[in-house]
């Protein structure tokens, strides 16, 4: 199982430089005739007769994927792209480094699942991250989104933005959220935060301002005991911040999730956990109750965080129904039907983003496959002992989300 790859290396640049050195391009299909090309728009070509006619369209400039051919004559400004970046498609948005040659792939069109990497600075070093911090100056990264905002589909569903922690330079990403906000009205938005940044009211008065309905924040809160949560995300005092920064968000009817997620160390205490949320905050607007991704941190702490899913498969199902019986929005994300019990399978949820969700083989019989959550194909995948097919039907209603 490999995820499908997101960044890598153009085999060729031509033509293509900027002041900046970085550049934000949208790739569309050929189109004869098309009159609404702008300047970040590249046309997306297979071979020389879709070259021809998308120059015959009006195009500046082109991405070849997966071929050979010399797009010179053409376009002398193009790029190259390997055969792994096969599945790009209109409207897809890439940022390059025509220097180095470096893409990453910013936005999908087509899928559900899109979310902007906001810094790689955090200040937790959470024991099971997949994405472990660095101490690096990146804040190029959010002119980058700025560029890639008015390329998105308007009618895109819903788009993420994650980190690190996306509240270090707190008013640069606030006036991303703003022009989100502008340009992207219809679209529910995403952030994933520690919270600890809503400990200021400042914070939390300006992130209000923007004024967005869809606007919502993923808060982590580990467990009820705060030395337990604060270990974890290996941060002291962290557990008090972060649960004060909530109560500031549900004082300005702001969206709040939490999020928990389950391992060693969490999950022996997750119906104490859920009790004092149904207990302490009642009014935040959704929680999630998360299988662990065995990758980035976690692989190197696996011995002290991995737990069967099937070893606290009775907790969670209590903990859930707690939740539940007090009006909370619950879900359970990244987990698989055959390991959850089946009174709590209406609130899984098929979680884990599309470019790295995958299935065993022994899913291929199962007759819940198509609403099932499956597994991550990042890191190093742990099997539970408990997979299995399922051979029956079972009512199934979606989860919350």
């Amino acid at each position: 199982m490999k995820p499908l790859p997101l960044s890598g290396q153009a085999t060729a640049v031509a033509g293509m430089s900027n002041q900046t050195g970085r550049m934000v391009l949208r790739v569309r299909t050929v189109a004869d005739g098309r009159g609404d090309i702008g300047t970040h728009d590249i046309a997306l070509v297979r071979n020389m007769d879709d070259a021809a006619s998308a120059r015959a369209s009006g195009f500046q400039a082109a991405c070849l994927v997966g071929g050979g051919a010399d797009l010179g004559n053409i376009f002398p400004q193009h790029i190259k792209l390997p055969g792994q970046f096969a599945y790009l498609g209109d409207g897809d948005i890439i940022g390059l480094q025509p220097h180095s040659r470096k893409l990453r792939v910013l936005y999908r069109r087509g899928s559900s699942h899109n979310a902007f990497l906001v810094t790689e600075r955090c200040n937790h070093y959470c024991l099971m991250c997949s994405q472990p911090p660095r101490d690096i100056d990146d804040g190029w990264i959010l002119d980058e989104i700025a560029d890639a905002l008015p390329l998105i589909d308007p009618t895109t569903r819903t788009i993420g933005f994650t980190g690190g922690e996306p509240l270090l330079e707190w008013r640069r990403f606030v006036a991303l959220l703003d022009a989100t906000r502008m340009l992207l009205p219809d679209t529910s938005v995403h952030v994933l935060t520690n919270g600890r940044g809503f400990a200021s009211a400042e914070v939390v008065s300006a992130w209000a301002a923007v004024g967005h309905p869809q606007l919502c924040a993923g808060i982590p809160l580990y467990s009820s005991v705060s030395d337990i949560h604060d270990y974890v995300v290996q941060a002291r005092d962290a557990f008090d911040e972060t649960v004060l920064g909530i109560l500031r968000m549900k004082d300005k009817a702001q969206r709040v999730e939490i999020r928990v997620v389950l391992h060693k160390i969490t999950a022996p205490r997750l119906v104490e956990t859920c009790t004092w949320i149904a207990r302490n905050l009642p009014f935040v607007d959704h929680v999630a109750l998360m299988g662990l991704e065995n990758t980035g941190f976690a692989l190197a702490n696996q011995d002290a965080l991995w737990i069967d899913p099937i070893d606290y498969k009775q907790d969670l199902a209590t903990g859930v129904s707690i939740l539940d019986s007090v009006g909370l929005a619950v879900s359970v994300y990244n987990l698989p039907l055959c390991l959850l019990d089946r009174e709590i399978w209406r609130f899984a949820v098929q979680s884990i983003s599309d470019w790295k969700n995958a299935y065993l083989p022994i899913c291929d019989g199962c007759a819940v496959r198509s609403s099932c959550a499956g597994f991550f194909s990042t890191g190093r995948m742990r099997e539970s002992v408990g997979l299995q097919a399922v051979a029956d039907h079972y009512s199934m209603v979606s989860g919350s989300t």
